[in-house]
């Protein structure tokens, strides 16, 4: 049976799959939203140092179908919480609840949270207290269908959050969402990658360190087993050191950024030296409706246009895809096209031959991952 569970975005499950076979995780069973796993603690802290499509990693300690809140907190008292925690540690419970009789979300927190406060209580006398912040043990808590499953969060913040982008324009693609959708064109750094509407640089940023060999996880500060009572200082320390003698210097081929925003344009590139990798990638001002393909050869063109969401915009971004389209079609022969948007965009104005569709999520949106070949 799997020991962890790793979440993610619906439709990255594949992906996050292959990354977790890659990092030789056991027991890989993909789910909705997340894939289980097996392994030690060096498969747990390798998880969060390097999945790039994880939204956070998850160790189940309690599954139990609970019908009320009583019944929630009597079955998170059957487990002897002195094995995760003492009295001097700061405790969190994240919860979400879905179709079931349980229907507040922070109710039920509290409920896991005073369950385990009074066990220390009725045992020591004394309680952990809160830190909804940044807590030493944080809890995340699932209902679905009436059936609990309570897990130590051992990422606690969403591992999505690089820490590079401080900038946002608008509708910024997610940081795990873009890494996994470089990752399912099959493009692995060996080839030229051109974003011409490149936004905040996500794509180019992920871009950057999936060819770089650079772990996502590398510089950030803290993650949630840090807290733990079995936190090995020591190993986590020796696998980022191997990590960095693993990041190489220099990309393998060119990457590079366009947009017709001379400020969105500099914002990707604040974003991708707060990254460490601006001084590796291109940035330029221009029109992808005029597009013209960079110098050398061909590679992957991946681009994430606006879908027409907004009212009075559906004119506007129909006109856009017809004329993205014949601009591809024109100069981008030889490379291949690749299109996030939207199911309800109006991708077929791209009028070019369809290779591949890939359905994804953005959020709550349904979108899907569109391969054109020029």
């Amino acid at each position: 049976m799997p020991t962890f569970f790793a979440t993610c975005a619906r439709g990255l499950e594949p992906v996050l799959a292959e990354e977790l076979l890659a990092l030789n995780a056991g027991d890989i069973v993909p789910g909705r939203g997340g894939v289980g796993f097996s392994g030690d603690q060096s498969i747990l802290y390798r998880a969060n140092l390097w999945l790039r499509t994880a939204v956070r990693v998850l160790q189940p300690v309690l599954e139990a179908v609970v019908l009320d809140s009583d019944e929630l907190y009597q079955a998170v008292q059957g487990i002897d919480w002195t094995k995760y925690l003492t009295p001097a540690h700061t405790l969190a419970v994240d919860c979400n609840v879905r179709d079931s009789r349980i229907t507040h979300s922070l109710y039920a927190s509290r409920r896991v949270k005073d369950a385990i406060c009074d066990q220390f209580i009725a045992k020591t006398g004394k309680r952990p207290s809160v830190d909804t912040d940044r807590p030493m043990l944080g809890l995340n808590l699932h209902i679905h269908r009436d059936k609990a499953i309570l897990s130590l969060d051992s990422s606690w913040d969403s591992l999505h959050k690089r820490g590079y982008r401080p900038i946002l324009t608008v509708a910024p693609l997610n940081e795990a969402l873009a890494a996994g959708l470089l990752w399912q064109t099959g493009w692995r750094g060996d080839v030229p990658l051109l974003d011409p509407m490149c936004g905040s640089g996500s794509f180019l940023i992920e871009g950057a360190w999936l060819a770089l060999n650079r772990p996502p996880g590398l510089t950030r500060k803290h993650f949630g087993f840090m807290g733990w009572m079995d936190y090995d200082v020591r190993l986590w320390a020796e696998m980022r050191d191997e990590a960095r003698t693993q990041t190489k210097k220099q990309l393998p081929a060119p990457i590079i950024g366009r947009d017709i925003r001379g400020d969105v344009k500099d914002f990707a590139a604040v974003n991708a030296k707060a990254a460490g990798v601006g001084h590796l990638l291109r940035f330029e001002k221009a029109d992808v409706r005029r597009f013209q393909p960079p110098e050398g050869p061909p590679g992957i063109i991946v681009i994430n246009p606006p879908y027409g969401e907004r009212i009075g915009e559906e004119r506007e971004v129909k006109i856009l895809y017809r004329e993205m389209g014949k601009a591809f079609a024109a100069a981008a022969v030889g490379w291949q096209v690749f299109v996030f948007t939207s199911r309800e965009a109006p991708w077929r104005e791209f009028d070019l031959p369809l290779v591949k569709t890939t359905p994804f999520f953005n959020g709550k949106i349904e979108c899907h991952l569109l391969q054109f070949r020029p």
